[in-house]
């Protein structure tokens, strides 16, 4: 599995490119379509998924377009529906560009797998964020990145999109959060691992043992 990160967006929103057997995955798309179409030229990976860790649109906005020039379906959370085609609970109502997101072509919760060449991503709903949002769980994965914001090395590795960030987590005072699910989603995150790589939303990687030594919105 090679992962590409890249950084997009006013609000720094990072998107990650994934691919295993000529087939890739794009996590939370942000805001550069044309990029990412690149980078899967250049590889000559065929875009499977576009997944999107939640709805917020720093991380949401390109999908639409992606979708549309690559024929990849979006996943989802069933539960995130209302936030894509709300323009004031996916936020680009702040921005004044009110943007009502098209809807998930494959509906995901707790527990289900997304396949990926040989690859499983492992879906975990970690609501608190938003209701839907999910963290997705690459076991055993190769990553060669060209982007020096994350490092390169096999592990299992789990993308967090704004649920867990380095020494931070996800806020809660954007119109759909919920402080008690969110300190029950990192309750799940923590039973994982210290190896385990973390790639966030935003900023630049960590692991799990790493958070739960020193990150203060861990500490009870």
């Amino acid at each position: 599995m090679v992962l590409k990160a890249r950084i997009t967006g006013m609000l720094d929103s990072n998107c990650y490119i994934i691919e295993d057997g000529g087939e890739a995955a794009v996590i939370d798309p942000g805001t550069d379509a044309e990029d990412i179409m690149q980078v899967l030229k250049e590889h000559g990976l065929v875009l499977k998924y576009i997944i999107y860790t939640h709805g917020h649109i720093d991380h949401v906005c390109e999908g639409d377009r992606l979708r549309s020039l690559t024929g990849a379906k979006v996943a989802a959370h069933e539960d995130e529906a209302r936030i894509l085609e709300n323009p004031v609970l996916n936020g680009s109502a702040i921005f004044r560009s009110a943007r009502r997101m098209d809807g998930a072509d494959i509906l995901v919760k707790d527990a289900d797998a997304l396949k990926l060449g040989n690859t499983d991503l492992e879906i975990i709903h970690t609501p608190g964020h938003t209701p839907g949002g999910i963290c997705i769980l690459a076991r055993n994965a190769d990553t060669a990145v060209d982007s020096g914001c994350i490092g390169a090395g096999t592990s299992d590795c789990i993308f967090t999109g704004d649920t867990l960030f380095r020494l931070s987590v996800g806020r809660t005072d954007l119109g759909a959060g919920d402080p008690g699910l969110l300190s029950a989603s990192l309750d799940r995150l923590m039973e994982l691992g210290d190896d385990v790589r973390v790639f966030p939303g935003h900023g630049s990687a960590t692991t799990i043992g790493y958070e739960r030594e020193n990150n203060p919105w861990l500490r009870g």
